[in-house]
């Protein structure tokens, strides 16, 4: 006998007797229902690996079984089998919980693939959870199941904050569904650690990650870089060349900044998506694909929509699961771990830490650009510090000016133009007319800069300005 036993839930005999066949012949053991009352007796009774349930039934919809799985047995994957075409069908299933989804007509080889999928997520949901059955048609009776999870030290999200172990705790469930994800959260909140970080806890982390800035493509090799294309399709296409979903075959192909994508793009991504599907330009025939995608964009993708600037159709196709990504102003008891990190990152030789001082000032500022902005005043703290504790004078934040008064001086120099959203010290002109406005007093020029005195001197030498 197998080890394995799945339920499949359909009311028309000659699906179930095909999908009986194709397990069987992949070494699965089947029980098969024609509705939802006998589903239900059969999932009080046995223990099932997976279940491969229709949307229409005699007495309810395949739904209410997701949603009955997903509250007393989440240990078992369930898959929807969809009408041709259904996609708002496959979106309200995986919304609700299912592992996946395949079309009618079957394609058997997605249906093994899928099968095998949800085969090996079994397995791994077995290793470890311990659970007691019964699934009752009312809500009384529930299983109790404990699972081990991913280790912390393996994430690549850091933090210990309430914002950081919901968004953990997330992208554990995320991990375990196949559901397109939308990554949402402002710049630098880390959001394609996130996609990294659900790919590896996922059933495809054996296989490529391929990340993509969209808008880094440019819009005439957008089709060619994405579904690939045949040699002498188009002036300079050479040889045969692979595009990215099929590079990301298996894996997970996270689309970075996908709001950047043009709107003519945006249709045949769709519709990879939805049929599972490309073409390389020059071919005649559509070749299967799987993978799994996971996109993000720190712009209001919902504005954009109702601007007319990027497809509704897509928004709600990429868009099953989202994914908001909190910012380092929300998750602020993070700041002290997340710098230690930095900090061992950045020095080879040293240990740096921060005074007191320096972290109540970093808690204390709104970062703009989030994590990101906090790893590149580390990285120049650094390089002003000349003790293996950097004191929060060494910490340049770019919204806070210095307003102390000016001494020596009997009127207050004018106001020192500087580019926004960068470091003064990084611009010599800058640094001559803040010198020459303060007649060349080097304290009250740093003073009028925002910087610290240390950091201003390091700077003269490194300009060479006597």
């Amino acid at each position: 006998m197998s080890q394995h036993l799945a339920l499949i839930v359909d009311d028309e005999p000659d699906i179930c007797e095909l999908l009986e066949l194709t397990l069987n012949r992949m070494n699965i053991d089947t029980l098969s229902a024609g509705d939802l009352k006998t589903a239900y007796q059969l999932l009080n009774t046995h223990h099932f690996s997976i279940c491969l349930t229709d949307m229409r039934l005699p007495d309810g919809n395949g739904i209410e079984l997701v949603k009955k799985i997903q509250t007393h047995a989440h240990h078992i994957p369930i898959a929807m089998i969809s009408a041709h075409g259904n996609m708002d069908t496959a979106i309200e299933a995986l919304k609700a919980g299912a592992f996946d989804f395949v079309s009618k007509p079957l394609a058997l080889s997605e249906l093994r693939n899928l099968v095998h999928s949800a085969i090996k997520l079994a397995d791994k949901n077995k290793s470890g959870s311990v659970s007691t059955h019964s699934i009752d048609q009312d809500q009384s009776s529930k299983i109790t199941t404990k699972r081990s999870s991913p280790t912390t030290a393996s994430k690549l999200l850091l933090g210990r904050s309430p914002a950081m172990q919901a968004t953990n705790k997330m992208i554990d469930k995320l991990a375990k569904s196949q559901a397109p994800v939308y990554i949402s959260g402002e710049s630098g909140t880390g959001k394609e650690l996130a996609a990294k970080q659900i790919h590896q806890f996922s059933l495809r982390s054996d296989h490529p990650f391929v990340p993509v800035n969209c808008g880094a493509i440019p819009s005439e090799l957008m089709e060619s870089e994405f579904f690939g294309h045949l040699k002498g399709s188009f002036t300079g296409a050479n040889k045969d060349k692979q595009g990215l979903f099929k590079a990301a075959s298996e894996g997970t192909l996270f689309l970075d900044e996908i709001a950047d994508l043009p709107l003519a793009m945006q249709v045949k991504l769709l519709r990879a998506i939805q049929e599972k599907a490309i073409r390389p330009v020059g071919s005649q025939k559509e070749e299967k694909i799987n993978v799994r995608v996971i996109s993000a964009t720190h712009k209001n993708l919902k504005q954009l929509v109702s601007e007319g600037k990027f497809r509704e159709d897509l928004y709600y196709r990429i868009n099953v699961i989202e994914l908001p990504m909190p910012t380092l102003k929300e998750r602020a008891d993070d700041i002290a771990l997340l710098s230690e990190f930095f900090l061992q990152q950045f020095s080879q030789d040293k240990h740096y830490r921060l005074s007191i001082e320096a972290i109540d000032k970093l808690k204390a500022y709104s970062f703009p650009g989030n994590v990101r902005e906090l790893e590149n005043i580390l990285e120049r703290a650094i390089t002003f510090c000349d003790d293996d504790i950097i004191p929060a004078d060494d910490l340049v934040l770019q919204n806070i000016i210095t307003t102390a008064p000016i001494e020596n001086n009997t009127t207050a120099p004018s106001e020192i133009h500087r580019p926004t959203g960068s470091s003064p010290l990084k611009d010599e002109q800058v640094i001559r007319q803040a010198l020459e406005k303060s007649h060349w007093n080097r304290k009250v020029a740093a003073e009028q800069l925002g910087v610290t005195y240390r950091q201003f001197r390091y700077s003269l030498k490194k300009w060479g300005i006597d």
